[in-house]
């Protein structure tokens, strides 16, 4: 029997080359949004990525990008709260959503940004594949199965990209793959593959490269 929701496999030479010249070309910071009028003009691929707080979101972009400062890092849970816009030269958009759960911030403001990041997924026709980051030491929280079936609602495509992959044991690992596998199944958006990663040691950074760049 095939196993659902599988892990993504290494992407063949020519994909993986496609993929590390994309993040190697220019990446800049190109604007902070608080509001849905303030996106810029939906003229190009974009992919998000959406995330707990503190699940290394900001790790993984600056990773992925070979830029350590790109996205800026925070020991406070919840302190972004914009949607954050990088150019990846003139082909495509990667966005930073703000994270969610467990935020160190006023209601009226916690409810505000996550109001944003509900209109952001709803309706942005660019949008090709939300990225979906999960804790490999704690799998899919109740907080990631609400914003999972928002992208169920809005017909969003998600990925699971598990985090820190690199803290837990192989027997630890499996135990989280097989929660973050069900849990998935209940989701009709979710793309059929898992992409493992680790910020710190570099693992899977290849694999999401060549799948970003695969998303014309």
């Amino acid at each position: 029997m095939m196993l659902q929701f599988p892990l993504a496999e290494d992407p063949d030479e020519a994909t993986r080359e496609k993929g590390r010249l994309l993040f190697a070309g220019e990446v800049t910071f190109l604007k902070g949004v608080v509001a849905m009028s303030g996106l810029p003009a939906a003229d190009r691929v974009e992919v998000c990525f959406a995330g707990r707080s503190n699940v290394g979101k900001s790790s993984l972009i600056n990773a992925l990008t070979g830029r350590k400062g790109l996205a800026r890092a925070s020991n406070t849970p919840g302190r972004t709260q914009e949607i954050n816009y990088f150019a990846l030269g003139a082909q495509g958009y990667l966005v930073d959503l703000p994270g969610y759960g467990f935020a160190n911030a006023p209601v009226a403001v916690v409810a505000k940004w996550q109001a944003l990041l509900k209109s952001y997924l709803a309706g942005r026709a660019t949008l090709r594949r939300a990225f979906m980051l999960i804790d490999a030491r704690h799998g899919v929280k109740p907080v990631d199965a609400e914003i999972m079936d928002l992208l169920d609602r809005a017909a969003v495509t998600f990925q699971v990209v598990m985090t820190k992959a690199d803290k837990m044991s192989a027997e630890g690992l499996e135990k989280t793959l097989a929660q973050t596998r069900a849990a998935l199944a209940r989701h009709p958006a979710a793309y059929p593959e898992i992409v493992l990663t680790s910020a710190e040691k570099g693992i899977g950074l290849p694999t999401l490269r060549a799948i970003i760049a695969g998303l014309d």
